[in-house]
Formats: C-alpha cells, sequence, structure tokens
C-alpha cells in the first residue's frame, strides 16, 4: 500500500513539476513579446508551418463535411428540416469541427516538426551555443514560433471551414437531392458571422497551446535521438488533450 501512495504521489509531483516548467517558460515567452520581434524569422516559421499544412488540412476538413451532411441529410430530409442542412454544417463546421479538427492536425503536424526541431538544437548544443552568445533562445526560438501558429493557425481555420463547408454542399446537392440555393439560402438565413470568428478565436488559442508545448518539450529533451522521438510523442499527446479541453472551456464563455 506504501509503494502504491508513494507511485501516485510521484506521478502527482511529476506532473505539478511540468505545469510549472511551462507555466514559466509561457510567462517568459509573453514578456518577451514585448522586446524585439524578429519579422523575418516569423514570416519563415509562417511559411514552413503553415504553407505545408493546407492539403492535409483541406483533405480531413473536405471529408469530414462529406461524412457529416452523410449522416444527416437523410434525417432531415425524412423529418422535413432540410432547409436547415445548410446552416447545420456552417454553424458546426465553423464553431468546432473547424477549429478542434485543424488543432489536432497541427499538434500532430506543426507541434512534432517545432519538437523536433527545437530537441535536436538542444541534443546538438546549439541552444548552449547561443546562451553562450547572449541571445535569448526563448526570443530567438519560441516566440517566433508561437507568433506565426497564432497567425496561421486561423488562417488553416478558415481555409477548412470553406472546404469543410464545400464537401458538405457538394454531397447535399449531388447526393441527397437538395437544391443548391436551399443549401446556400439556410445558410444565410440561420448562421451568423460570429459562428465563425468564435471558431477563430479558438484556434488563436489552439496555436498558442501547440508553439508552447512544442517549445517546451523540445527544451527539455532527453539526450540522444530516442529523447528526441519521446519529446515528438509527448508533445502531440498532450497538445491533443489541452486542445479537447480548452475547447469545452472557450465553448462555454463563447457560445
Amino acid at each position: 500500500m506504501q509503494r502504491i501512495f508513494e507511485l501516485v504521489g510521484h506521478i502527482v509531483l511529476t506532473h505539478l513539476a511540468n505545469i510549472g516548467r511551462i507555466t514559466l517558460l509561457y510567462g517568459e515567452t509573453m514578456r518577451q513579446v514585448t522586446q524585439r520581434l524578429r519579422v523575418r524569422s516569423i514570416v519563415y516559421q509562417m511559411a514552413h508551418l503553415g504553407a505545408d499544412s493546407l492539403l492535409i488540412v483541406g483533405l480531413t476538413l473536405l471529408f469530414t463535411g462529406v461524412v457529416l451532411t452523410l449522416q444527416i441529410a437523410h434525417e432531415f430530409i425524412r423529418y422535413g428540416a432540410q432547409s436547415t442542412i445548410g446552416a447545420v454544417i456552417a454553424i458546426g463546421i465553423g464553431r468546432e469541427l473547424g477549429p478542434v479538427l485543424v488543432g489536432v492536425v497541427c499538434a500532430g503536424r506543426v507541434g512534432a516538426a517545432i519538437t523536433a526541431e527545437v530537441s535536436t538544437m538542444k541534443v546538438t548544443e546549439q541552444i548552449d551555443a547561443l546562451r553562450v552568445m547572449a541571445v535569448s533562445p526563448v526570443n530567438y526560438l519560441i516566440v517566433p514560433r508561437m507568433l506565426a501558429c497564432m497567425i496561421v493557425v486561423p488562417i488553416l481555420t478558415v481555409f477548412g471551414d470553406v472546404i469543410g463547408v464545400l464537401g458538405g454542399y457538394i454531397t447535399a446537392v449531388h447526393y441527397s437531392g437538395i437544391s443548391p440555393y436551399t443549401f446556400t439560402h439556410s445558410i444565410t438565413q440561420f448562421a451568423e458571422i460570429y459562428d465563425m470568428t468564435g471558431g477563430l478565436i479558438k484556434a488563436i488559442f489552439f496555436g498558442n497551446v501547440i508553439a508552447v508545448l512544442g517549445c517546451h518539450y523540445g527544451l527539455n529533451a532527453p539526450n540522444g535521438a530516442e529523447g528526441v522521438g519521446k519529446a515528438t510523442m509527448q508533445t502531440v499527446v498532450t497538445s491533443i488533450i489541452v486542445i479537447f479541453i480548452l475547447n469545452a472551456v472557450l465553448t462555454f464563455f463563447l457560445f
């Protein structure tokens, strides 16, 4: 019994210490944001992290819109509610599915890339070299990636929302037999602009979380190739869990 309590206590203390390190890193990052910004580095990270994610985001949201329409169109038509299908698809993707799925995709694609880069720099002692040259690793590495993610993830969310609604439109019109006017008119009648902007607010927070967690696990990666892989895995898993928790909290306050 004593060993069980010791094990539980060790796990709790380990997680609390990890949360403390993340909090301190986040505070230092927010302080460094007010310092000199490396605009060229931010633009490079936006191109590197964002443009390369367009294809996977587009495919994910396209087939999400298709499947969502396939699931609800038949039932809505049976109960005479086909005039609301377009709005339901647009609101569901704009508020929840768009930002959450983009966040999950970016956690796997962008978060893993950030952790792999930073942890490799740590293992090869490049971060120590930055400190020797009196360059802040937080300002040089974390701030550009955090700001880039906070810009790129909402842009990817807009792109994904449009592709998802387009997939729903194609399925509803060419498979379920709903007229194009009925689909588009329901969006203009029932959906509001805040259904989109609320999702974008979520996406900004998701991008922030992905970048900070990716850099945190990269900076604290164990030495060796195995440590890089372990840090990358921790980033993806933790980011996805935090995104789902944060989504529930933000949904409560935003909608």
